[in-house]
């Protein structure tokens, strides 16, 4: 269990639970979870940040529930729970809305706001009366069933309207399959630099290598200063060469002329986000200003060391390109600001820790205030001035 500030996003099916205050919210959410992930009192308010509980339900396979603060809290901290709430729908890939009355009318914003986002929701009358669950339906026209939180009758009509309302596309099926074929040679070129976590590989190198092996392919794998070495012990060149973006330069200018060649980042580009708004926005840093402020923003809060590359090696690249003028805010994890107006670009990391709808949603919000966004990748690929040269 843990707060929304630590949610183990990446790959699972995120599925937020909302409601009023003593709608039952927490007593769904152990019924679904089966365990005592909630705190449950008929005390109003009892649930005050929002609640994360990440496990495997079948048949749903691996989740995230996140159960909230009542969407009717009131007061000044009450107010601040309510943000949180909103900030919960944003990681959402399927929203829960529970009633408990025939006050329903109260969560009309709320429904009208999700189905904007294009998030598909449940409504979960949780109450004997019959007639609260008709007016629901005809209401909001979306499916509902009638559970009991407490005792968890219904809860099996829950996970089975889940699995039909389950996105077709939450996450993309490949990292790397539109770009390889079985049997393919595949070399990873991963420096491993003080940055490098000490006995492991970095998430998005380590869920490459899975899809890869997924895909059939052969896969090599080297450090920069041995890239070499790897390319001379086979008989023909790498279909392709997957590389840390901040080599990209050195891979491109040595790799054998006939392998394609991408980074991490950029495939990352794809999977969690838009690869074309991605693209599209790297423009922008042509158009760059010494007097313009730009966001660099990450998905986890690591400890930054060395030559880091969000905060370090990207503003460096881009004061060099710019000018020293150029102001560079850093935010990271579930730190997004509301106003982005006052950005002239905003870049994001691979968000190997995010979900995809949470990205999506960022990128969202970048395109309504009129900034525009791109990510590590891409950038330095447009920097280092290969990105037409790169693979995606």
């Amino acid at each position: 269990m843990s707060s929304l500030n630590q949610t183990p996003k990446s790959e699972r099916l995120h599925i937020v639970i909302l409601g009023k205050r003593n709608a039952g919210k927490s007593s769904l959410t152990n019924a679904i979870t089966g365990q005592n992930t909630a705190l449950v009192s008929d005390v109003a308010g009892t649930t005050t940040d929002p609640v994360v509980k990440a496990m495997e339900v079948h048949p749903l396979g691996p989740c995230v529930f996140i159960d909230t603060a009542g969407f009717d809290d009131s007061g000044e901290l009450g107010l601040m729970r309510v943000e949180k709430t909103k900030q919960a729908i944003q990681i959402a890939d399927i929203a829960i809305m529970v009633f408990a009355d025939d006050d329903i009318e109260s969560a009309s914003q709320w429904v009208d706001d999700i189905k904007k986002a294009n998030i598909p929701i449940l409504a979960v009358a949780n109450t004997s009366d019959g007639e609260i669950v008709q007016k629901i339906e005809s209401v909001f026209d979306i499916p509902t069933v009638k559970v009991n939180a407490k005792t968890g009758r219904g809860i099996d009509g829950i996970k089975s309207a889940l699995v039909r309302l389950m996105p077709k596309d939450f996450e993309l099926s490949s990292i790397v399959g539109h770009l390889v074929s079985p049997k393919d040679v595949v070399l990873l070129v991963m420096p491993q630099d003080i940055q490098s976590p000490k006995g492991r590989l970095i998430l998005p190198q380590v869920q490459t290598i899975r899809d890869l092996l997924d895909n059939k392919c052969v896969v090599m794998s080297a450090t920069t200063e041995n890239m070499q070495d790897a390319i001379d012990a086979l008989k023909q060149p790498p279909k392709l060469i997957i590389t840390d973006s901040q080599v990209f330069a050195y891979v491109y200018e040595n790799k054998p002329q006939d392998s394609l060649i991408t980074s991490f980042s950029t495939l990352f580009a794809r999977y969690k986000g838009d690869i074309g708004t991605f693209v599209d926005g790297a423009a922008a840093i042509d158009r760059l200003q010494p007097t313009d402020r730009i966001l660099i923003t990450e998905a986890c809060t690591h400890a930054p060391l060395g030559e880091d590359i969000g905060r370090v090696k990207l503003p460096r690249m881009l004061k060099s390109k710019v000018g020293e003028g150029l102001a560079v805010d850093i935010v990271s994890g579930n730190d997004f600001p509301k106003d982005l107006s006052g950005y002239a670009l905003i870049i994001h990391c691979g968000a190997c820790m995010f979900n995809r709808r949470y990205v999506l949603a960022r990128i969202e919000q970048a395109k309504a205030q009129g900034v525009p966004v791109t990510n590590y990748g891409i950038a330095i690929a447009k920097l280092s001035g290969i990105l037409d040269k790169i693979d995606m």
